[in-house]
C-alpha cells in the first residue's frame, strides 16, 4: 500500500497535550472501563456513575466556548429521545427513576457532542493555535490526542485483565479483576465479551491515530496491536472479529494514512487468525479450550446455536411482531421488556430480554415506526455529515501572510473519530452499548469531533461561553458523584449491615431514591413490606425487568386478590419461559392437576396495557396491582418490624440475556 500524502512536507513536532486535559481524558477512558468492584444489585452501576463524573471532568478542562456549527442533526435526535423518555413517564407508566436516568444520560451525551464539535472547530483554526502558543501551520487536535491516549491505555490495560482472566483465573478476586463466568474466555472488568472487544477495537483506532501523529513509535504500536488482537480472540466475541474487518476497510480506503498504519490495519484479521491458531495449539498441549475454542466447546456447533430459543434471531422475530402490533406509537420508551414479557409468542426466548439487541428494532418497538424513522434518519444524516466532513478535512487555513501547508492532523482526528463511532454502531446492531455511559459518552464526544470538522469554521467563542461550558461539565461531574450517593439507598437493601434496620424500613428509604427507586421496588414486590411499598413495587419494578421471581410474586398477588384471569395469563407466560423459579407455582400443572387456577387457560386474551398502573393511580383508586393484600411469601421474607441481620437480604433481579452485561454474549 502507498500513501497519497507521502510527498507532503514533514510535520513539526506537535506540542504535548496540557497535563490537565491528558489526565482528565485518561481517567475518563480508563477508570470506568477497568473498575471491577461493584455493589448489588447492579454489576456496572458504579462504572456508569464514574463515567458520567469523569467525562464531566473532561468537559470542565475542554469546555465548549459556544454552540458549534454542524451538530444540529445529532443534537435533534438526542432531544427527541429525551422527550420520549420524559413523555413515557409523564403520559405513560414508566417509573420516574428510569425516565430520569435515561434523560440524564442523553443530556450528558448532548453535552459531549457539543464539547467534541467545539473542540474540533477551535483546534482547526489559526486563532486557536496562536492562543495556545503553537504555530498556525502545525495546528493539531490536542483534545483528540488526549482522548486517543486514554482509549489506548484503556485497551492495553483491558488486554492485561483479559490475559489474567484466561491464564491466571485464580487472580480474579472480583475487586480488582472480575472473574469470568466461562472458563477460558475473557470478559474484561465490564464482565461482557462484546464490551471488552469494542473497548479493544477503540484502543486499536486510538493507537493508529497516535502513531500517525508521531506520538507513538510504530514498533510499539505493532506490539500493542498484537496484544489487543489476542485479547479480542480470547473474548471469543464475534462482534469483535467483525470489527477487525472494519479496521481492514479503514486501512484500504483511507489513503491519507501512512503506509505503516495502513498495513497494520489490514493485518489485524491476520493477527486474529494467528492468535486463534496459537490458542488452539496451546489448548491442545494444556488440555484446555481457550478463546474462540472455549466458545465452541460451550455452545456447540453453529447450527445448534441457530436453533437455540435464545438466539438473537428469535428475539428479533418477536420484536418485528411487536412492531406490527404497535406500528404508529410503539409500546413507549423503556417499555419493551414489560410489553414483551406480557405478550404471547409462539416461539418465545426462554431468557428474559430487556432489549431487542438491535438499535433500529429497539427504537421501532418503543417509539413506533414514524418516531424511529425520524430519530434514525437524523442519526444517519449526522453520520453522513461526519464522514463527509472528516474525509474532506485538511489543515486549517494558514495565518495571514503564510502559505498553506498540506498537513494531516485535523483530518486524521476526524476520520479516526468516525471509525470510533462506526465501531459502536456495529456493536449496536447486535447489542445495546449506547445504554451504558462508558460507551455512550465517548462515542458522543467522537461523533461531535467528526461533525466539528466543518468547513465554515467555528462558532463565535467567548469567555462567557467557556465559563458556561465549564459549569455544565462541573454540574455533570457533580451529578455523577451524587448518583453514587443516591445508589447507596438501594445498596443497603441487598447488602445490609448489622445497623441497617429492618428490611421494610430499608425498602421504604430506597423507594425515595430519585434515580434508583425501581431497585427498591423490586425488593418490595418480592419480599414482605408495608402495603404502600408493595403497591409501588408492583406498579414500578415491573417496568425495569419483569423476571421470573417478580412474575411469580405478581401472579400470587393477583390470585390473593381474586383476579384469577390475569393470574392465568401471567402463569401462561411463565410456562413459556419455563424457568425453575416458577416450579413451585406451576407444580400442580406439571402433576396433571386441572383445577388449579394457574393451570387453566385464560378466558380471553389480555393486552399488556391492561397490566399498566400509573403511579398517580395509587393515591386515588385501586387497580390491578394495588389491593392491600399481604405480600406473597418469598425467600428472605421478613416482617416489617424485624431487624435484618447482615446476612439476610432479598435476592436482586435475575440477570439473564439482555438484562445488563451477561457473562457471555451470544
Amino acid at each position: 500500500m502507498t500513501s497519497a500524502s507521502s510527498g507532503a512536507p514533514a510535520l513539526s513536532a506537535p506540542a504535548v497535550p496540557p497535563a490537565a486535559l491528558l489526565l482528565a481524558a485518561t481517567l475518563a477512558a480508563t477508570v470506568p472501563t477497568l473498575l471491577a468492584y461493584n455493589q448489588p444489585p447492579s454489576a456496572t452501576l458504579l462504572n456508569q456513575c464514574l463515567a458520567v463524573a469523569l467525562w464531566g471532568g473532561v468537559v470542565m478542562v475542554l469546555p465548549p466556548r459556544g454552540m458549534p456549527r454542524g451538530a444540529g442533526m445529532l443534537l435533534a435526535a438526542i432531544a427527541l429521545m429525551v422527550g420520549a423518555a420524559l413523555g413515557s413517564w409523564a403520559w405513560g407508566a414508566l417509573p420516574r427513576s428510569l425516565a430520569l436516568q435515561a434523560a440524564g444520560l442523553l443530556l450528558a451525551a448532548g453535552l459531549m457532542v457539543v464539547t467534541g464539535a467545539s473542540a474540533a472547530q477551535r483546534d482547526s483554526t489559526p486563532s486557536h493555535a496562536a492562543w495556545r502558543g503553537a504555530r498556525p501551520d502545525t495546528s493539531a487536535p490536542l483534545g483528540f490526542d488526549a482522548l486517543a491516549f486514554g482509549l489506548l491505555l484503556a485497551g492495553v490495560l483491558a488486554s492485561s485483565v483479559a490475559l489474567m482472566q484466561v491464564f491466571a483465573p485464580g487472580w480474579a478476586d472480583a475487586n480488582w479483576i472480575a472473574p469470568s463466568a466461562v472458563p477460558g474466555r475473557a470478559v474484561g472488568n465490564l464482565r461482557q465479551p462484546n464490551h471488552l472487544a469494542s473497548l479493544l477495537l477503540w484502543g486499536l483506532v486510538a493507537g493508529v491515530a497516535l502513531q500517525e501523529r508521531g506520538r507513538l513509535h510504530r514498533a510499539v504500536l505493532g506490539l500493542l496491536a498484537a496484544l489487543m488482537v489476542l485479547a479480542i480472540e480470547l473474548s471469543a466475541s464475534r462482534t469483535g472479529a467483525v470489527g477487525l474487518g472494519l479496521l481492514l476497510l479503514w486501512g484500504v480506503i483511507d489513503k491519507r494514512l501512512s503506509p505503516a498504519s495502513r498495513w497494520l490495519l489490514a493485518a489485524t484479521p491476520l493477527l486474529y487468525g494467528a492468535a486463534f491458531g496459537a490458542m488452539a495449539w496451546y489448548g491442545d498441549i494444556s488440555h484446555q479450550a481457550l478463546g474462540a475454542a472455549a466458545r465452541v466447546a460451550t455452545e456447540g456447533a453453529a447450527t445448534a446455536m441457530a436453533d437455540s430459543p435464545n438466539s438473537r434471531a428469535n428475539i428479533w422475530r418477536n420484536a418485528v411482531a411487536m412492531i406490527a402490533a404497535n406500528p404508529w406509537t410503539g409500546v413507549g420508551f423503556g417499555e419493551f421488556n414489560f410489553a414483551w414479557s406480557l405478550s404471547a409468542f409462539a416461539h418465545r426466548p426462554t431468557a428474559f430480554f430487556d432489549h431487542t439487541h438491535n438499535l433500529a428494532l429497539q427504537l421501532a418497538v418503543e417509539l413506533g415506526l414514524p418516531g424511529a424513522a425520524l430519530v434514525l434518519g437524523l442519526m444517519l444524516w449526522a453520520l453522513a455529515q461526519a464522514a463527509s466532513r472528516a474525509w474532506k478535512a485538511s489543515t486549517p487555513p494558514s495565518a495571514p501572510g503564510q502559505s498553506a501547508t498540506p498537513t494531516r492532523p485535523a483530518g486524521l482526528a476526524a476520520r479516526a473519530s468516525v471509525v470510533l463511532v462506526l465501531i459502536t454502531l456495529l456493536h449496536s446492531s447486535v447489542e445495546y452499548p449506547l445504554w451504558y455511559a462508558y460507551f455512550l459518552l465517548p462515542t458522543a464526544l467522537a461523533w461531535g469531533w467528526a461533525l466539528g470538522s466543518h468547513p465554515a469554521g467555528p462558532a463565535r467563542s467567548t469567555e462567557l461561553g467557556a465559563g458556561l461550558g465549564a459549569a455544565a461539565g462541573l454540574l455533570m461531574a457533580l451529578l455523577g458523584a451524587l448518583a453514587v450517593l443516591d445508589y447507596q439507598r438501594v445498596v443497603v437493601i441487598y447488602a445490609p449491615t448489622a445497623r441497617s434496620g429492618s428490611l421494610a424500613s430499608r425498602i421504604e428509604q430506597g423507594q425515595r431514591s430519585p434515580l434508583f427507586a425501581h431497585h427498591a421496588d423490586y425488593a418490595a414486590a418480592t419480599n414482605e413490606a408495608a402495603p404502600a411499598s408493595t403497591a409501588l413495587g408492583f406498579a414500578r419494578a415491573t417496568h425495569s425487568l419483569l423476571d421470573t421471581r417478580l412474575m411469580v410474586a405478581w401472579a400470587r398477588r393477583l390470585l390473593a386478590t381474586g383476579q384469577d384471569d390475569p393470574a392465568r395469563w401471567l402463569a401462561q407466560r411463565l410456562q413459556e419461559f419455563n424457568h425453575p423459579e416458577a416450579d413451585a407455582l406451576l407444580a400442580p400443572c406439571r402433576n396433571g392437576a386441572t383445577t388449579a387456577v394457574v393451570c387453566q387457560a385464560p378466558h380471553r386474551v389480555h393486552d399488556w396495557r391492561e397490566f399498566l398502573t400509573p403511579v398517580d393511580a395509587l393515591v386515588t383508586s385501586p387497580s390491578l396491582h394495588i389491593e392491600a393484600a399481604p405480600a406473597p411469601a418469598a425467600p428472605a421474607q421478613m416482617s416489617p418490624a424485624q431487624t435484618a441481620p447482615a446476612h439476610i437480604a432479598p435476592a436482586p433481579p435475575s440477570r439473564q440475556a439482555g438484562s445488563g452485561p451477561p457473562p457471555a454474549s451470544q
